[in-house]
């Protein structure tokens, strides 16, 4: 039983890392926030590949890429081959969520919470949204 229990455990972390294997984002933040780069940290140890811009116009980013401005935060995000965009302190896990669904256009960790990689450690309280305000993920 331990053994079937650790075998699924590594499939599930495994077809996690599996998603993010190579996936490329590009990341803009502003040039005078330091939290962003925790995030760009947290996604690059989860297998993604994140070109990181500094930028001081981020509305004008979140403007062209469509995020909503009620769930702005601090850095926007691209994945390159699919165009979804990730809004804020969102966690690897709910990234690779986002990407098994083509229909999902954002997710979002609005503000600036402080349970988010990058601003602190994951509780299992962090709840993200997609980007209609409705509940995608909590880490």
């Amino acid at each position: 039983m331990k053994s079937w229990l650790a075998a699924v455990a590594l499939a599930a972390a495994t077809s996690s890392f599996a998603h993010a294997a190579g996936t490329a984002i590009t990341v803009y933040q502003d040039p005078n926030c330091g939290c962003c780069t925790g995030w760009v940290e947290h996604m690059r140890e989860s297998g993604f590949d994140v070109t990181a811009i500094k930028t001081a116009d981020m509305a004008a980013v979140k403007q062209k890429l469509g995020v909503p401005m009620e769930l702005g935060s601090c850095h926007t995000g691209v994945v390159q081959s699919t165009g979804q965009v990730i809004e804020g302190h969102v966690p690897a896990n709910a990234v690779n969520k986002m990407l098994a669904d083509a229909s999902v256009k954002g997710v979002a960790a609005p503000g600036m919470p402080l349970n988010a990689p990058g601003m602190g450690r994951l509780d299992g309280n962090l709840l993200t949204v997609d980007f209609t305000g409705k509940p995608f993920s909590r880490d």
